[in-house]
């Protein structure tokens, strides 16, 4: 079902971390990107994001990309992987600089947890673990310093397609926020948003644990005067102890020899209601079926557990 306005362009993108494999988690938030753009006449990418060495496993992109063709999803341009992209972070931190709209932090995890353990639930945010801006003055470079963001005092709202209209508080519910962390590495929130707006994503469909970081990377938009995609979240894969399905709490590498059947249980999870008579089609035939049936409407917010 096309739900863009006529003539507007869809480009969409699946950003997997290079942690490990992909697993039935990871297969639902693709599959539903790829048939979101697909049934939109649109544009599908690729975007590996290997921005955090010490949680990468070597060799894990390529089993990615290798699993996400088994499952007859192909992208349209050149992968992107963000450990190419620090020039570009870079840049946008001198010009989000050149707005003071960012500051030197040199708050540690102790120092931050020593506040929080001196402040009682009810005198103090940081309590509820939002930066209570400690360092917002310090302008000038420091060693071992992270870089945050000034929040300024709003409510952001959005729309969102599956979850409906979604409102945070972004002074009292998350406070500045790190753009670049102490170990010179770059924070998701600023490298999902610089590439985004490099490769003019119009789209994003994602897992709904990352609902909360969406006000966030909405504001950075608006530091950046950049246009904002559009927003789908999808409800999340458990297991049976209620645990979201993720590579951290051991989730099982999808077996490409089955990926018909892969195919076919996601598109179950998704809400497509597949008919069982494609059970015994190829991957190939799964696909087109959910491009021409897709329908975001269907997807619910109910966590399941499989």
């Amino acid at each position: 079902m096309n739900t863009k306005i006529k003539g507007q362009f869809y480009r969409g993108r699946f950003a997997p971390s290079p942690s490990g494999p992909l697993h039935f988690g990871s297969l639902t938030s693709a599959l539903a990107s790829y048939l979101d753009a697909k049934a939109n006449n649109g544009e599908w990418l690729v975007r590996i994001e290997d921005i955090d060495p010490p949680r990468e496993v070597e060799g894990s992109d390529k089993l990615i990309l290798d699993s996400l063709v088994a499952h007859g999803m192909q992208w349209d341009k050149d992968i992107l992987y963000q450990s190419s992209r620090s020039q570009a972070y870079e840049e946008a931190l001198i010009q989000l600089a050149s707005g003071a709209l960012i500051f030197y932090c040199s708050c540690t995890n102790k120092l931050l947890k020593k506040y929080r353990e001196k402040s009682s639930v009810g005198e103090s945010i940081l309590a509820n673990g939002v930066y209570p801006g400690i360092c917002r003055e310090h302008s000038r470079y420091q060693s071992e310093c992270s870089l945050r963001l000034k929040i300024s005092n709003q409510i952001f709202l959005f729309h969102d397609a599956v979850y409906g209209l979604i409102s945070q508080d972004l002074n009292t519910e998350v406070g500045d926020f790190i753009l670049k962390r102490r170990d010179g590495l770059y924070a998701y929130q600023l490298a999902v948003v610089i590439d985004d707006i490099y490769q003019g994503i119009t789209d994003i469909v994602r897992g709904v644990d990352l609902l909360d970081s969406t006000p966030r990377q909405l504001y950075l938009y608006q530091c950046l005067n950049a246009q904002a995609p559009n927003y789908k979240h999808l409800p999340l894969a458990l297991l049976p102890d209620g645990k979201k399905l993720s590579k951290q709490t051991g989730a099982k590498a999808l077996d490409n020899a089955k990926a018909a059947q892969n195919i076919f249980a996601a598109l179950q999870f998704l809400g497509q209601a597949p008919p069982d008579e494609l059970l015994s089609e190829s991957v190939e035939n799964l696909i087109k079926w959910g491009v021409k049936h897709w329908h975001i409407s269907k997807i619910t917010t109910q966590d399941t557990v499989i």
